[in-house]
């Protein structure tokens, strides 16, 4: 029995020593295969990264090789790359290692990411835009050029350059000028004196304007004419004055509504010298006799036409303060002014239009209407001036002035009406 015990135990140490060294020897063969397989497959990517580090060094090296633009050029689906891999011929590959491995790089694109495939070779054949002439790489030359040393670095620096802002001037200034030889008819009932002659007449006006651009307007205008006339009837003076005025309208405005603007309107006009008649010793008229002084509270509207052919202002005054001043003092009956006294005054309503028309580039037409009335007197003078301008400095002048005065003394043919009008031809100049 004990013998029994003690085969069956050899038997199965022998069986367990047996079965021990088949599964020692079974794992000893997994683990070489295991270690093969690892070495083949580092060999494998050392192949690869081999081969990614030549065209990787040739890119570097050829950088200016015409065969790398499809790598950089949008993607495109050229049909080399699915070519080569499709075709049975042999020998579409290695004649160039350089093309080859560009078309593999595109085929895995093409196989992998096909959406990002937007155009065909045969698209761009039919555009135009492939050139069959090129078989060979195209390389472009560079100049080398030595190493320039970096710039050292500068302090940045305020800017130089020096700004001006011009400050707005809202003043213009404009004037014109003429000196002219005329022809004059007066009435003989002419308020100021005169007689129809052949004289000289010399204008200047000049102006000074402010406009602020948004609601101010300040418009100043000083009117300076002077004629001399001299005739063989007169025995008493060998010249006297046909034309004597000065003038000055300033009128201040505050803009209301678009053209319309309140004003504030200030006329004064007096004359230089003495008026007077042929073989007439009577003085019918002198400095600041008379001085008309006229101050109007209003409403005034700007008129200017697209074409700028028609421009001025008309301004009405409701309330209108009238002075007058007669320095000789025997002249005081002559302008209205009753009594012992040198002066009046009255107060009433005025309007006055200043418009210029530019009938064509050689003739103009000023017109000034200026009519005052208290409610118990009225005068109203229309100046009309047609300047035809023969070249830059000569010019035609015709002027008629009519006149309506019921403070003056009455005539028996024209009544209170008044008329004036000379025509002239002379220099001119404009600035």
């Amino acid at each position: 029995m004990k013998r029994r015990y003690i085969y069956t135990v050899l038997a199965l140490l022998f069986v367990a020593t047996v079965s021990a060294q088949h599964r020692h020897k079974t794992v000893k063969n997994d683990t070489a295969l295991l270690v093969r397989a690892y070495i083949d497959s580092l060999n494998i990517y050392r192949h690869r990264l081999d081969s990614v580090s030549r065209i990787a060094s040739s890119l570097r090296q050829e950088s200016n090789d015409g065969r790398y633009y499809r790598l950089f050029a949008p993607l495109t689906f050229y049909h080399s790359a699915a070519g080569k891999r499709l075709s049975i011929a042999p020998g579409n590959t290695g004649h160039d290692n350089v093309v080859d491995a560009i078309d593999e790089a595109l085929l895995r694109v093409y196989l992998n990411r096909p959406d990002l495939v937007k155009d065909s070779e045969s698209q761009l054949e039919r555009a135009g835009t492939l050139r069959n002439d090129i078989d060979r790489p195209v390389k472009q030359e560079v100049e080398l050029v030595e190493k320039v040393a970096p710039t050292p670095e500068e302090p940045e620096l305020l800017p130089t350059d020096v700004f001006f802002i011009k400050k707005p001037n809202f003043w213009n200034f404009k004037g014109d000028s003429y000196l002219q030889f005329l022809q004059n008819y007066v009435s003989n009932n002419w308020y100021k004196g005169g007689e129809s002659n052949y004289s000289m007449l010399a204008n200047l006006t000049l102006e000074a304007n402010y406009d602020n651009k948004q609601r101010v307007k300040w418009e100043n205008k000083l009117e300076m004419k002077l004629g001399f006339q001299t005739s063989r009837d007169d025995t008493v003076h060998k010249f006297k004055t046909d034309n004597d005025l000065i003038r000055l309208t300033s009128k201040l405005g505050l803009q209301a509504h678009n053209n319309w603007y309140y004003t504030l309107q200030l006329q004064a006009e007096s004359r230089f010298t003495q008026g007077l008649k042929s073989n007439d010793h009577y003085v019918y008229s002198d400095f600041m006799s008379p001085l008309n002084l006229n101050l109007g509270l209003g409403f005034d509207y700007k008129i200017k036409t697209k074409d700028s052919r028609l421009s001025g202002s008309v301004n009405l005054s409701f309330l209108s303060f009238n002075f007058k001043y007669v320095d000789r003092k025997n002249l005081a009956s002559r302008y209205g002014i009753k009594g012992d006294h040198r002066s009046t005054e009255d107060f009433g309503s005025q309007l006055t239009a200043d418009l210029s028309w530019k009938i064509s580039d050689q003739v103009r037409w000023k017109t000034r209407l200026n009519a005052y009335t208290s409610y118990h007197r009225a005068q109203v003078d229309w100046e009309n001036t047609i300047m035809v301008n023969v070249s830059k400095y000569i010019s035609t002048n015709i002027f008629l002035y009519p006149r309506f005065d019921d403070s003056a003394n009455y005539d028996d043919k024209l009544g209170y009406l008044q008329f004036k009008e000379y025509m002239s031809l002379g220099f001119s100049y404009s600035f």
